[in-house]
């Protein structure tokens, strides 16, 4: 699964979203991360336990005046499964990454009119 969300601040605020692993079972409630990776303001990469096994990957590509939230999510549901429970699971998976996307852009580009450059860390 694959998500991309557009955020008119800079990469440092972003990543400070991510930070805190508390935030990551906010975002993630059913599944166990495991930091692989950290590429610090770029991001950070997982391997994924939990409700499904595989890896994750959040990349904060700096565009313009803002960042590019990459979402990355390879992973397969645990035991077997019906290709509807999978086309079910992909639908619910998106769903909810785009939640986090929005909601983060909500949060961080609080206050600031459209047009208007992002506030500087």
């Amino acid at each position: 699964m694959v998500d991309e969300t557009f955020l008119a601040v800079p990469p440092e605020v972003v990543v400070s979203a991510f930070a805190e692993p508390s935030s990551w079972a906010r975002y993630w409630p059913d599944l166990i991360l495991d930091v692989y990776l950290d590429r610090g303001i770029q991001g950070l990469r997982w391997t994924v336990a939990g409700a499904l096994v595989g890896t994750m990957e959040v990349w904060l590509e700096p565009v313009l005046d803002g960042t590019l939230l990459h979402y990355f999510l390879r992973a397969d549901l645990r035991g077997e499964a019906s290709p509807k429970r999978v086309r079910q699971e992909v639908r619910r998976r998106q769903l909810a990454a785009k939640e986090v996307s929005l909601g983060l852009k909500l949060t961080l580009e609080a206050g600031r009119a459209p047009g208007v450059p992002p506030a500087l860390p």
